[in-house]
């Protein structure tokens, strides 16, 4: 199992989600990025088997820390993968209330951080919700109700809705971040932390090296 960690970055702390081959693991830990996110839920192009989770996690170790991202997942999943990869924290992306994030977080004992979609301002309210129950949010682009992923699509909202913030708790963004407006969109919000997945890819789960180092380079500039 996990073990509990200091969440509150120096600066813009970085996370890479979706990680699922050794050599993009690699990259992610080159780049010095803070956090990186392990997929499983299975339509998503960049699930992970535990198999392949666990011999990610044993060669990551303890040079970045290792966020589980789960939608909507029963106890038995998200047990078998904090085992597994020694996971650091649990990232809820589905539709779990307040109460469910809360007894996830008594269950396993390491932070939950929960995923806010968000398109109006209203989204950014409910987000409220969560305080208490949560150590982390991440407010990320809501997607179309149609949409066969919750994320992971290369979306983004309107950044101005964070203006003046005070989530009570730490946060980060997400949604459309790429190496080319990562700086901008710190500028705009002054995210604590930010997060990419398909803004380091060259197709749906392929991520480039390239584009990690990239990132990074421009959050630690920003």
């Amino acid at each position: 199992m996990g073990t509990q960690r200091d969440f509150t970055p120096v600066s813009t702390a970085i996370k890479i989600c979706g990680i699922s081959t050794p050599e993009t693991l690699d990259a992610v830990i080159a780049a010095r990025a803070e956090f990186v996110g392990f997929n499983f839920y299975p339509p998503s192009p960049r699930h992970v088997s535990l198999q392949d989770l666990s011999a990610l996690a044993a060669r990551a170790g303890s040079r970045v820390a290792k966020v589980g991202v789960f939608v909507d997942a029963d106890d038995v999943l998200i047990g078998a993968a904090v085992e597994a990869g020694r996971l650091d924290a649990i990232q809820l992306h589905g539709e779990e209330p307040p109460a469910r994030a809360a007894e996830l977080k008594q269950r396993f004992g390491i932070p939950v951080w929960k995923v806010i979609p968000v398109a109006t301002s209203a989204d950014i309210a409910r987000s409220a919700d969560y305080r208490g129950a949560v150590d982390f949010m991440l407010f990320d682009a809501k997607t179309p109700k149609d949409a066969a992923l919750p994320g992971g699509m290369g979306l983004r909202f309107d950044w101005t809705l964070l203006s003046g913030l005070d989530a009570g708790m730490p946060w980060g963004l997400a949604g459309g971040l790429t190496p080319a407006n990562v700086a901008d969109a710190i500028g705009r919000t002054g995210a604590p932390l930010v997060d990419t997945s398909s803004g380091v890819e060259t197709a749906p789960g392929d991520k480039d090296p390239d584009a990690i180092a990239a990132f990074c380079s421009a959050v630690r500039k920003a």
